[in-house]
């Protein structure tokens, strides 16, 4: 007898993904697997488990990759300190190429012939998926339901839902809601109101940070430690990745540290507007910035900064396991082991100032930099350096 076939979903349990389940099952006469890939997101893991049993759907799988993708992921795009477009820290853009790797994995161990995501055909996740989905398993079938079927609207999906009895959330009946993704580095909310960049983002949207309006009179004070370009303590206390993050989201969280409002431009050419929450990343950028600024040279953080642009669009676009950003990543890492010290910071209404660095690092040197007069720099050299860059004008 002809085993049957099998698709992996990314699914969430949410009803989009059931949607996409049932649609599945129907349209490709194949067994269904869904999988989760548990990033710091909320998550009610009895939730997805009974709403894919409830579809006839025998294997779930949930993975825990909160550590693997802070490690592996945000570490490294923070050492190259992306930003896309002046503002975003990337929070949805770095988590997919993670998925995508461990979705394909799922895949070729029960040899599936196919991967599904619910990535809208408008929006920029279509392509990250599918560009790691192509890098980790080239031959196998990618099916993406937005662009395939003939469900329109949100009026359509409820009444795919209705007709396959497929719960529908109270708040999901009515007018479309905002969509919202999250993880353990941030959470970004879109559509609605938002989606005409005249109206001011509501209160009720955030759900990880406080309005500055609203934070501490007293300002609070942390320490963030440094080993190897990565962060590995906060205050003295060593952490996991995971656990950093969660208590860096702590602290910048309850004092209105980490919004972000914009309007981006998609990689798909569409302009788009959004509100980003990303509290313990945006003290994690700061920190690190400072920590270099006393542990590299300049040659080296003057190379960084000019990659960084093209760095971040590479991430932003999806292209995280291109040959191009494995090089630039070669760049951002080449001293890394010589960026280690602490950084004090002082966190107040929404405003983060540096208060100390300190480090063993010889970069700096309180000897070179002192008014007072001394004998490690000859300036007697100045003079010359002078004249020769003066020639540099007219060549």
């Amino acid at each position: 007898m002809k085993s049957k076939k099998r698709i992996v979903l990314a699914y969430s349990g949410g009803l989009d993904t059931s949607i996409i389940l049932k649609w599945l099952q129907e349209n490709y006469k194949a067994e269904v697997i869904c999988y989760t890939a548990d990033i710091g997101q909320v998550i009610d893991k009895k939730k997805i488990i009974s709403n894919a049993k409830r579809l006839g759907v025998e294997t779930i799988i949930i993975k825990d990759l909160k550590n693997i993708f802070i490690k592996d992921y945000v570490f490294p795009m923070l050492r190259g300190h992306a930003v896309y477009e002046g503002i975003y820290l990337l929070g949805t853009s770095i988590a997919r190429p993670l998925i995508a790797k461990d979705q394909i994995r799922i895949a070729k161990k029960y040899k599936a012939y196919a991967v599904s995501h619910g990535s809208t055909g408008k929006g920029n996740d279509q392509v990250r998926f599918e560009l790691g989905y192509h890098y980790f398993g080239p031959k196998i079938k990618i099916i993406a339901p937005w662009r395939l079927w003939e469900l329109k609207s949100r009026t359509d999906l409820i009444n795919y839902a209705k007709k396959n009895k497929i719960p529908i959330p109270k708040d999901k009946k009515g007018a479309p809601p905002f969509s919202v993704d999250d993880n353990l580095f941030h959470t970004s909310t879109e559509g609605k109101v938002l989606e005409d960049p005249k109206n001011s983002a509501p209160e009720l949207i955030f759900q990880r940070t406080v309005s500055p309006e609203k934070a501490p009179n007293k300002p609070t004070s942390l320490s963030i430690n440094f080993k190897n370009g990565d962060p590995v303590g906060v205050n003295g206390k060593k952490l996991s990745p995971a656990e950093l993050l969660e208590k860096l989201n702590q602290l910048a969280g309850k004092n209105g540290i980490g919004r972000v409002d914009l309007v981006e431009n998609r990689f798909l050419g569409i302009k788009s507007r959004g509100v980003y929450e990303t509290p313990g990343g945006t003290l994690l950028i700061h920190a690190h910035r400072a920590i270099e600024s006393v542990t590299l040279d300049r040659e080296t953080m003057h190379k960084k900064e000019n990659v960084m642009s093209k760095y971040a669009e590479l991430i932003y676009n999806g292209y995280w396991y291109s040959k191009e950003r494995f090089k630039l990543q070669k760049i951002i890492d080449l001293k890394k082991n010589k960026v280690n010290g602490t950084v004090k910071l002082k966190l107040y209404k929404g405003n983060i100032t540096i208060l100390s660095r300190q480090t063993k690092s010889s970069a700096y040197s309180l000897k070179k930099v002192s008014f007072e007069e001394n004998k490690t720099f000859n300036k007697s050299n100045v003079e010359k350096f002078i004249n020769f860059h003066k020639k540099k004008l007219r060549s």
